[in-house]
């Protein structure tokens, strides 16, 4: 999971770099005692920085600085440029920060910054924080609450202990990541860190007017604040046959399990979906050597999603490593070795995985009494109709772009949804305006999008997927929305960074075709 990064650039120890080489916003690679480096020109000084991303390895070097932060160029993860710390999801885990020195016009890395241990004093402090939902939005919210430096009791609930989710369809189902990367944190982190991690249990009440949540058992918990972070659920296949031994569907750590123990008598899976997931699904499939057919009713895969060109690119991808695709089709039933496509035709298949979306789980909210809409209405700080609850992730129903109501579904939107929420519950009222971003892995082709895709209208193209080269732009009133990306990776971080701050002229300009 986590890459290996050569040692590029100068020994900044020995040689320096020239100060006239380091720009404001690009860093600069080089390495220290053996460690990758990046180097970077800031308003306040130069500052010296690991180069190892602490969510997957990615290169930072490679990436970007936007004030005082550099960001990783793979899944946008963000650093304090000062103190290391890990500011921006999906990364969790600071990284360290290096001395400099300057001399006769160049710069020179002296040694490490010794890490401090001091810890903010939040405005407010309530009497206890409990979190429904040991997903991406729960786990990051309970982490983000220790370092934002609450002291009091944190109660994290959820089905299964905190796991790096995306990897569920992609290295880990494909055999190439192995089950000890998929936890996010030791339960030794938990114990440090004074989080009581309830794991295996639900929650089947909430009682606002005593504040306190209902385990199945009865075990009572009282809360000075909650977050609801609850995730979502497989929405389920409607045919006979659907719930035979071997429909799969994929969410969690023991889904995924199911499947890898399926393989042994497996040979030819039917995917039902051509999502990301399910795309992801059958790519990591392919890797195990399995016969793989997806069956979806769309003519082009991910098409209404990330547009014409993409979506072509993608199912030409896959169909290059051998997946069969049965478009324009629907199941009407499943058998034990076959299933059967509204045309009668028939597909084999002694495994079936379902990838047709999701619904957020809004039941608790709903029998509480909290707004709900298609999702738990939340405020532009993440708080619900209660004063006292919040919720963020899959479930949350948000201000999104000109005040229109949104909710995503995101691994990166949801931990950075739960670090803004553990703030306001901390008495920080910070709006959550940070476009979504996501990637998606296809063999060896990542995509990654950032921004608001629901609605686009228009799609320009910059560059030519074939060549695994390209930036796609989605308009909606003439206004971009998201942007797209094969190996653009600075340039969709450019991108992030004029979505969230509404640069139209910016995003114009990093769309324009580029001149012979």
């Amino acid at each position: 999971m986590a890459g290996e990064i050569k040692l590029k650039g100068p020994d900044l120890a020995a040689d320096g770099v020239p100060l006239q080489d380091l720009k404001p916003d690009i860093p600069v690679a080089g390495h220290f005692e053996g460690q990758p480096l990046a180097v970077v020109a800031t308003a306040d000084g130069v500052r010296a920085i690991s180069g190892k991303c602490s969510h997957y390895g990615g290169p930072l070097a490679e990436g970007l600085c936007v004030g005082n932060e550099i960001r990783c160029p793979w899944h946008h993860a963000a650093f304090n440029l000062e103190t290391g710390e890990a500011v921006g999801a999906p990364a969790l885990s600071p990284i360290p920060v290096y001395q400099t020195d300057e001399k006769d016009g160049r710069v020179f890395v002296t040694g490490p910054i010794a890490p401090s241990d001091q810890r903010p004093t939040p405005p407010a402090s309530p009497d206890s924080v409990v979190i429904v939902g040991s997903g991406a939005a729960g786990a990051a919210a309970a982490e983000a609450l220790r370092r934002y430096g609450y002291e009091g009791p944190v109660t994290l609930i959820g089905g299964e202990a905190p796991i790096d989710r995306p990897n569920l369809s992609k290295d880990y189902l494909a055999g190439t990541a192995p089950e000890e990367w998929m936890p996010l944190r030791s339960p030794q982190f938990y114990a440090d860190a004074r989080i009581e991690l309830i794991s295996g249990r639900q929650v089947e009440a909430i009682d606002p007017t005593a504040r306190l949540v209902r385990l199945d058992g009865g075990e009572e918990i009282r809360y000075g604040a909650l977050l609801l972070a609850p995730g979502a659920e497989p929405r389920r296949l409607p045919v006979p046959g659907a719930d035979e031994p071997h429909v799969h569907y994929l969410r969690t750590l023991e889904d995924s399990r199911a499947i890898i123990a399926a393989l042994g008598d497996s040979t030819q899976a039917a995917v039902i979906g051509a999502g990301f997931i399910g795309l992801e699904v059958a790519a990591s499939l392919r890797h195990r050597k399995m016969g793989v057919t997806v069956i979806a009713p769309e003519k082009v895969p991910l098409a209404d999603v990330v547009g014409e060109a993409l979506g072509r690119f993608v199912l030409d991808l896959h169909s290059e490593h051998g997946v069969t695709f049965r478009l324009e089709r629907s199941v009407t039933e499943i058998a034990p070795k076959e299933v059967v496509l509204d045309d009668g035709s028939k597909v084999p298949a002694d495994l079936v995985v379902v990838g047709i979306g999701v619904s957020p789980r809004i039941e608790l909210a709903e029998a509480a009494g909290l707004a709900t809409d298609r999702g738990i209405t939340v405020d532009r700080y993440l708080r619900t109709s209660d004063p006292h609850i919040w919720a963020a992730g899959d479930v949350a129903r948000y201000p999104g772009p000109d005040g229109e109501s949104v909710r995503v579904e995101h691994w990166v939107l949801a931990e950075r949804q739960g670090q803004n929420a553990a703030r306001n519950i901390l008495g920080h009222e910070d709006p959550f305006t940070e476009p979504p971003f996501f990637w998606s892995q296809h063999y060896d082709v990542p995509i990654n999008v950032t921004g608001h895709l629901a609605g686009w209208e228009e799609e320009v193209v910059n560059g030519d997927p074939g060549q695994r080269d390209v930036l796609v732009g989605f308009r909606k009133g003439g206004v971009v929305r998201a942007v797209a990306s094969i190996y653009r990776d600075r340039e969709n971080l450019r991108a992030e960074a004029a979505l969230a701050t509404g640069d139209q002229a910016r995003l114009a300009q990093l769309l324009e075709p580029a001149q012979p």
